[in-house]
């Protein structure tokens, strides 16, 4: 065992030795993306696995180890984590955990705080947790963020972005079932390859690789059909975890549906946004704007690149640029709203309307205070606007029943059934 070094706060450091011989646990979010994110560290010399456990046990854990009061993806998250040191997997004197920080206002930058007490309760405060962060909160010897590993994390993020996209617009018309997901592995196999520890920025190569991923999806055989369309938004974790929703796209792919889930650059984009409210209505992080403003010019770059990969393909829906999903809160809610998800919450129900999907799923985690108010909260003034809106806001938290959740959904779905046949 290796002697442990601590920080002036107390937390255990992830040490270079530890990177040697320790494995990292990474808690589930995002399958496609995360499976690249996990493709990447091992290039770099990190030993990671990712966990893709969903068994009630989790959710037990969670809520002997965090407060009830607490929102409900961190009971998870914690959960998650806890149950796989408990598994007997892993050798706990050679494990290390890592969870994401974002340093805003929303409590998930108090996640790791949470966890830490958790092992603690738990005698295994022994354990390092690595803070994943941009902005140096927390620093590790032994776990950087260099350049490079930067530039395949955006790439990483792009590819995840599209795969999620078409995969869930190729799902519900393939002829031969299972196309589109063994399609989906394919990719992942090959640009994992691609994103190798010693690539380099190669904006290129990115391009063509999209525009090769839109093809191979076109080319899927598919029927032609009407499905109902139905949005996902939400805190960012409901929205995007099978753990925390309950497996909610699946459910409506069984259900007959279409899913639409808003890409992750769009929230990334958002964050870089607020940079530059911070620095205009409260003069502050005028420094960290600079890098900021250079970083979303470049996303949003990328993201044009993706946009027209997908546009070439005349058989798929293609996202909204980010600056016109921006434009569409205007008599919603103001940009300076930033809690959580903020203002892009509001924004993406507008932009899944205004495409013509207008069957939404408003995730709502029990806890998050941001999330209820520019989602639930903003519901009425969306419907005001734009009659034809079939929005519906699920709560999760560990006494709601995924029963009870599914027949909410399926009233929703029922009206979307009745509003297709009306149009056609």
């Amino acid at each position: 065992m290796s002697t442990l070094k601590y920080a002036k706060d107390g937390r255990v450091i992830f040490t270079k030795e530890m990177k040697r011989d320790y494995i990292i646990l990474i808690p589930m979010m995002l399958p496609i993306h995360f499976t690249f994110m996990k493709n990447i560290l091992t290039k770099y010399g990190y030993h990671v696995e990712l966990l893709d456990t969903a068994h009630p046990q989790i959710v037990s854990e969670g809520l002997q180890n965090v407060h009830n009061d607490t929102c409900y993806p961190a009971l998870l998250v914690v959960g998650q984590l806890l149950d796989a040191i408990k598994s007997g997997k892993y050798d706990i004197n050679k494990t290390a955990l890592i969870m994401s920080q974002t340093g805003g206002g929303c409590r998930a930058s108090n996640y790791i705080y949470l966890l830490r007490k958790a092992l603690k309760k738990n005698n295994l405060e022994n354990i390092p947790v690595i803070s994943f962060n941009m902005n140096g909160m927390e620093k590790n010897p032994g776990f950087k963020l260099t350049l490079g590993m930067m530039v395949q994390f955006v790439y990483a993020m792009l590819y995840g972005d599209i795969l999620m996209l078409l995969n869930n617009q190729t799902r519900p018309y393939e002829i031969h079932a299972g196309d589109a997901e063994h399609l989906t592995s394919e990719w992942i196999d090959k640009l994992s390859k691609e994103l190798s520890g010693r690539s380099i920025l190669n904006n290129n190569k990115v391009k063509r690789n999209l525009e090769r991923i839109a093809s191979d999806f076109a080319a899927v055989p598919k029927q032609i059909s009407e499905k109902i369309k139905v949005g996902i938004v939400g805190e960012i974790y409901m929205k995007y975890s099978p753990l925390g929703n309950n497996n909610l796209e699946e459910f409506l792919l069984q259900e007959g549906a279409e899913v639409e889930v808003p890409g992750l650059l769009d929230f990334v984009l958002y964050c870089c946004n607020n940079g530059a409210i911070d620095a205009r209505l409260y003069g502050i992080r005028k420094a960290a704007n600079a890098f900021t403003a250079l970083l979303k010019g470049y996303l949003l770059k990328m993201q044009s690149v993706l946009i027209q990969a997908v546009k070439a393909q005349k058989c798929f829906r293609a996202p909204s640029p980010f600056n016109h999903i921006k434009s569409l809160i205007h008599n919603y809610v103001g940009l300076g709203n930033k809690m959580g998800e903020g203002w892009l919450l509001t924004a993406e129900m507008l932009d899944l309307i205004t495409s013509g999907i207008s069957n939404i799923v408003c995730t709502q985690p029990f806890g998050c205070l941001p999330n209820h108010i520019v989602g639930k909260g903003m519901i009425r003034k969306i419907k005001e606007n734009y009659p034809q809106s079939n929005i519906v806001a699920i709560d999760y938290d560990p006494s709601a029943t995924r029963i009870n959740q599914e027949n909410r959904i399926k009233l929703m779905l029922s009206t979307a059934k009745l509003n297709l046949i009306r149009q056609t």
